[in-house]
């Protein structure tokens, strides 16, 4: 008897629903929020306050574009894992666990993320 069962599991063919890559993304941009984002706010913060001099380091540093990018995706990451939290929290009372609630939330989540990054970083850039 021969299965036709895949022996390996390729997950970049896998197609995860919406609500799926909503709670990945979650847990990732709160590792990465974490980790470098922790560490990296607590340098700036260090910068900012230690010297005169330091402080002028850190407004040259941010007026780098790639700093600039780098910290509009940590906004993005931050924005996501807010919007997310507050959609999960809304699932913890038991609002939404419909599937097209759901669904209708996690598109909410994305598009929210993605606008208030938008606009945060026209006013940064």
């Amino acid at each position: 008897m021969q299965s036709d069962r895949p022996k390996y599991l390729d997950l970049l063919k896998i197609r995860q629903p919406l609500p799926a890559v909503v709670s990945f993304l979650h847990r990732v941009s709160g590792a990465l929020l974490f980790f470098p984002g922790i560490p990296l706010l607590l340098c700036g913060l260090d910068m900012a306050l230690n010297s005169p001099q330091d402080y002028a380091r850190l407004q040259s540093l941010l007026d780098n574009s790639l700093i600039k990018g780098l910290l509009t995706l940590l906004l993005w990451f931050f924005l996501h894992h807010f919007f997310a939290g507050i959609r999960f929290l809304a699932l913890d009372l038991g609002y939404g666990g419909a599937l097209r609630q759901a669904r209708a939330s996690s598109k909410a989540v994305l598009a929210a993320s993605i606008l208030f990054t938008v606009l945060v970083s026209i006013r940064v850039w």
